[in-house]
């Protein structure tokens, strides 16, 4: 099989000889815009995939916590049969666990010291269906949360803010008070403290307390659990299981999933990664077209060999076809340089990054400031994809008007002084 002479002679453009001072500037300009390609595609590769390594390690951390779906009466009521409607959501072939729990809000004192808290009344025995957190503190915390007990788990960071540790006492003030003929007076109860919880996740760590189902049920006034947790087999079928969810169950339910419960967050996230996109392919785009200038400063320097073809029979598709081979093999050298540099970061940079911390004795990541310690990385397809894409396009994008120029040279001009 014969190669076109289009294919050899963009091949050889490519990596010009260095024999004159010209080719030897071309040659090294080529070399800086296929170095650009690279380093803006592995920047971008590496970005990306920090990012989502953040994203992910706090979506864990999270869903440690909360649940995948959460079925709940409205208006903080309790739910009117919670045993059919744990048979109703069991039935549903997504589901792996499920437990029934009270959610409110209340304060929480010690001498001085008051805190908003979210409490969650849970059932033990059933609460390890449903969140990671919950298996953590099967054998530690959850023991000693029995029924009549009235004893709490606090967040590692609300136990801090208050100075308590297991066994201190604390006291619990529910929003629906007793009324009385001085008015409507708080109802107070003396809570003792069994053990704390650090989820990773500064929200849920400052602000839960989980107690026993049936104490919050005493302490709130209510005559069973407010709502339904649920685990699910994948968790990014959350949506569509609770759409299903709301056409399955009786009664009037409500109904979320946990990209609802902190939805302004994952939008944030999203938005930040697409800024982040946009501006690390500006470094792509400004190297991409760099090859204009030397695709440009080629076709000046071989006006003799494209004269010389020209009158040789190679038609002007031919000649813009020569140079636009030699951007494209800049812009897929670079590319493919990019891809790997970048994926090899990214695929290392738990290795990397604590060799430069040690190298440069320095933390990135320090324990007491940020949630994680180490610097995670998830390099997905869905990303990738697109950046090489974008990448090969931009190239050729660039080559189109150099080409066209050298399609254009006039033969008896350009051998007029040769």
């Amino acid at each position: 099989m014969q190669i076109p002479y289009e294919l050899i002679l963009g091949w050889r453009y490519t990596r010009a000889s260095r024999a004159t001072r010209r080719n030897g500037f071309i040659s090294f300009i080529s070399g800086v815009s296929m170095l650009g390609i690279a380093l803006g595609v592995a920047a971008l590769i590496i970005v990306l995939s920090v990012m989502n390594g953040f994203q992910k390690e706090v979506r864990d951390r999270m869903l440690g916590v909360i649940s995948h779906i959460e079925v709940f009466a409205p208006n903080g009521a309790a739910l009117p049969d919670p045993q059919k409607t744990l048979a109703e959501i069991r039935a549903n072939p997504n589901v792996v666990g499920a437990a029934t729990f009270i959610g409110a809000q209340a304060l929480l004192a010690r001498g001085e010291d008051i805190k908003g808290v979210m409490v969650r009344g849970i059932d033990p025995a059933l609460e390890g269906q449903v969140t990671d957190l919950a298996v953590q503190l099967r054998d530690t915390a959850f023991p000693k949360l029995v029924s009549g007990g009235f004893g709490v788990i606090l967040g590692s960071e609300l136990a801090r803010a208050m100075g308590v540790s297991e066994g201190d006492r604390v006291t619990l003030i529910a929003p629906s008070g007793q009324v009385t003929p001085a008015g409507i007076v708080p109802r107070l109860k003396q809570m003792t403290v069994v053990g704390t919880f650090n989820s990773g996740h500064f929200e849920y760590d400052s602000t839960l307390v989980m107690m026993h189902q049936d104490d919050a049920a005493k302490i709130f006034r209510l005559d069973g659990p407010t709502g339904i947790r649920i685990k699910l087999k994948d968790l990014n079928q959350a949506r569509e299981v609770a759409l299903e969810l709301s056409r399955t169950l009786s009664g009037d339910l409500l109904i979320r999933d946990w990209t609802r419960q902190n939805k302004t967050w994952f939008d944030a996230v999203q938005i930040e990664k697409r800024m982040m996109f946009i501006i690390l392919t500006l470094i792509v785009a400004v190297a991409a077209f760099n090859l204009v200038s030397t695709l440009v400063m080629t076709v000046t320097d071989k006006r003799a060999d494209i004269a010389i073809l020209r009158t040789l029979g190679a038609s002007p598709r031919s000649i813009m076809g020569i140079f636009m081979v030699q951007g494209a093999m800049v812009g897929v050298i670079g590319t493919l340089s990019g891809l790997l540099l970048g994926l090899g970061v990214a695929f290392n940079i738990d290795v990397i990054v604590p060799a430069l911390e040690h190298l440069f004795h320095a933390s990135f990541l320090p324990k007491d400031i940020y949630l994680i310690s180490r610097m995670p990385s998830d390099p997905q397809y869905a990303d990738i994809m697109p950046i090489g894409v974008i990448s090969l396009v931009l190239a050729f994008l660039a080559t189109i008007y150099p080409s066209w120029r050298a399609s254009r040279v006039n033969p008896a001009e350009a051998l007029r002084y040769e």
